[in-house]
């Protein structure tokens, strides 16, 4: 029987942990089966995703600097470090690593490199004889219909009401409400890094690319693989689901003590991330509604963007019951609170 022939990939994912956690299941998936892998990642940010590294002899991490730039707090890195209006900059920093990143391919000398916005990879990669995957964690359906090539030159909200093409996909399910319009006819005026436009940055990598990927099935969405394919002219690639493996580690004793007081599967865990930050109002509703459905529950929320703690924008409601030590709160790092009613 022939050896089998496993391959070295670099890995260039854009600078959110939204994007670097994925790009990691994903080095998980192919380490799995025996592949090396280079990680890109901003130096500091190693400490964060070290432990899903479940593969350390194949999957290396390589530390990048992102260069400051006017407008990014001091030392920042990903998008977890920066305020919503501050990431256009921080895209800039981003595009300032492409002769590091070209030093780092030629280096190390990868048979494939996998990135998501980076619109001038291809070019470097094809340079040094490597195949380049544009790997998009967004799923299909949403490319196909906003960021298609066949998008391009329709941008107002007359054009988005319909399907990109006739050719699309069935679009029964797909209606965009009067503001999700306008807020995408913006999005499409975008500036995404000094001078880019994000469309145009996420086209153009499309474009140079030897092939797109996405994390996607095609039992889900198999028909809008296949309008990209014609689109694009092109491979387009599903990596299929890419779930985190079960933690081994023990729960903190006082987790396991408060999570024992209920039955299995009755406790309500609603996580938003913490790039996702809501307003005040929004916070507010949210736990109200929680807690009108009557069950236990664990929630994860960052605090708005003009508010130093979580604290400050909890219902009065739910601030009477944490008096009363009926409800339980853990402060998760400076920014993140997990608020348990009882």
């Amino acid at each position: 029987m022939a050896e089998a022939s496993f391959l070295h990939i670099a890995m260039c994912p854009w600078l959110a942990m939204g994007h670097l956690t994925p790009f990691l299941h994903l080095s998980n998936k192919l380490a799995n089966r025996g592949h090396t892998i280079s990680f890109f990642i901003p130096k500091r940010t190693i400490s964060k995703l070290q432990h899903l590294n479940l593969h350390p002899h194949l999957i290396t991490f390589i530390p990048i600097t992102v260069p400051h730039v006017h407008g990014l707090p001091h030392e920042a890195e990903t998008t977890a470090d920066v305020p919503p209006s501050s990431i256009t900059h921080l895209a800039t920093a981003m595009d300032l690593t492409h002769n590091d990143i070209d030093l780092l391919l030629k280096d190390l000398k990868p048979q494939i490199v996998l990135f998501d916005f980076q619109h001038w990879l291809p070019n470097i990669a094809r340079n040094h004889g490597i195949k380049c995957i544009q790997y998009l964690i967004v799923n299909p359906a949403t490319v196909a219909y906003f960021a298609s090539p066949a998008r391009l030159g329709q941008g107002t909200e007359s054009d988005l009401k319909k399907p990109p093409s006739p050719d699309f996909p069935d679009t029964s399910s797909i209606e965009l409400r009067a503001h999700e319009l306008r807020r995408s006819a913006a999005f499409r005026k975008l500036e995404f890094g000094s001078g880019v436009l994000f469309y145009d940055r996420l086209g153009t990598g499309s474009a140079l690319s030897d092939a797109v990927a996405f994390k996607g099935c095609r039992e889900i969405e198999g028909p809008y693989v296949d309008y990209l394919k014609s689109q694009y002219k092109k491979p387009v690639i599903l990596s299929g689901p890419l779930l985190p493996a079960q933690p081994n580690t023990a729960l903190d004793e006082k987790w396991e003590s408060w999570l024992s007081k209920f039955k299995s599967g009755s406790v309500i865990y609603c996580a938003l991330g913490t790039e996702s930050p809501l307003e005040k109002n929004q916070v507010q509703e949210l736990l109200l509604g929680l807690e009108l459905t009557g069950f236990p529950f664990l929630a994860v929320i960052k605090p708005p963007m003009e508010y130093d703690s979580i604290e400050e924008v909890l219902p009065e409601r739910i601030q009477r019951k944490d008096k009363r030590k009926k409800c339980c709160i853990r402060r998760m790092g400076a920014a993140t609170i997990d608020i348990g009613a009882l």
